[in-house]
């Protein structure tokens, strides 16, 4: 028995290793590269793990020719947008769904994760036709009760309503906080807690509110920090919808303006010490708090913490 469970760990080690070379391995190499000047990449044929000292030059051109530090400012208020956004409000429709009975609870769970179904990629050409005017049902108002056809006869202009968000946070934001994962992580630790803590509450004399935020919230403070962090990484990382819905290049994430850098000179070979140094610029911030949080998002994630 012991030899057999030996065995299991000495198999267990040698995976473990295996998956810490295969996840760090091209960080290394990113690391390497970003080392190197573009002369010394190109003398040596191309990656190689020949460690330079252009490292701090590249990081001054990333910081000071590109416009990577803004659009990593764009970033982060995207992503903390994001990521607001959906934790707030699956928090408060989860705290419906879960304290307020109804007939119709499952139904309306039912459909809210239903959403998770339909990705962003798939209706980004309705998501951009709506970011682009969203007072476009004013104007179906308008011209559904006959409004517009009568200001048209006062004035012999037919009113137009018109509101762009695009190239804005908020146009570039929204889109991506309509997923609603989170209503199933903080269903699930909602049912997990005592079942009479808001019968408990309501006999003390805190109505819904009070329970929700003097009780219940600091209760939940592990799955909302760990599904925060999850949503800030997703809305970093995202790409396709960044790059329609920002308008000019200072208004682009820092994902989108890193996948450009290569593209400034089409007829030249792009320089991938400066690339690899932008790709560490900009996941920087989100390694930083992984590493910092990480224990708050495994207990977050398995719900052992009440």
């Amino acid at each position: 028995m012991i030899d057999g469970t030996s065995s299991i760990n000495r198999v267990a080690t040698v995976v473990l290793l295996f998956g810490i070379v295969f996840i760090l391995g091209p960080v290394a190499v990113a690391i390497v590269t970003a080392t190197q000047s573009f002369e010394q990449f190109i003398a040596n044929g191309g990656i190689s793990i020949t460690i330079g000292g252009s490292f701090i030059n590249n990081l001054g051109h990333i910081v000071t020719e590109t416009r990577l530090p803004q659009q990593l400012l764009n970033s982060v208020v995207v992503a903390i947008l994001v990521a607001g956004v959906k934790c707030s409000f699956a928090f408060t429709a989860t705290f419906a769904l879960v304290f307020f009975e109804s007939r119709w609870n499952k139904v309306i769970f039912a459909l809210t994760v239903a959403t998770v179904m339909l990705p962003l990629e798939l209706i980004v050409i309705t998501t951009y036709q709506i970011v682009s005017n969203i007072a476009m049902p004013l104007n179906w108002i308008l011209d559904l009760t006959g409004l517009g056809w009568v200001a048209e006869r006062m004035t012999g202009t037919r009113p137009y309503i018109e509101w762009n968000l695009l190239g804005s946070y908020v146009g570039i934001a929204a889109p991506i906080a309509t997923a609603s994962t989170s209503v199933f992580v903080y269903r699930q630790f909602f049912l997990s807690l005592p079942k009479d803590l808001s019968r408990a509450a309501a006999m003390d004399g805190a109505g819904p509110i009070r329970f929700m935020i003097d009780i219940l919230l600091p209760l939940s403070r592990t799955p909302l920090v760990a599904t925060f962090l999850f949503w800030f990484i997703g809305a970093w990382t995202s790409y396709l919808w960044p790059l329609v819905a920002a308008t000019t290049p200072d208004a682009q994430t820092a994902i989108v303006g890193l996948a450009k850098l290569s593209t400034y000179e089409p007829d030249r070979t792009p320089d991938v010490p400066v690339l690899m140094a932008g790709a560490l610029f900009v996941s920087f911030l989100p390694v930083v708090l992984i590493a910092a949080l990480q224990g708050l998002i495994v207990r977050g994630m398995n719900l052992s913490e009440k």
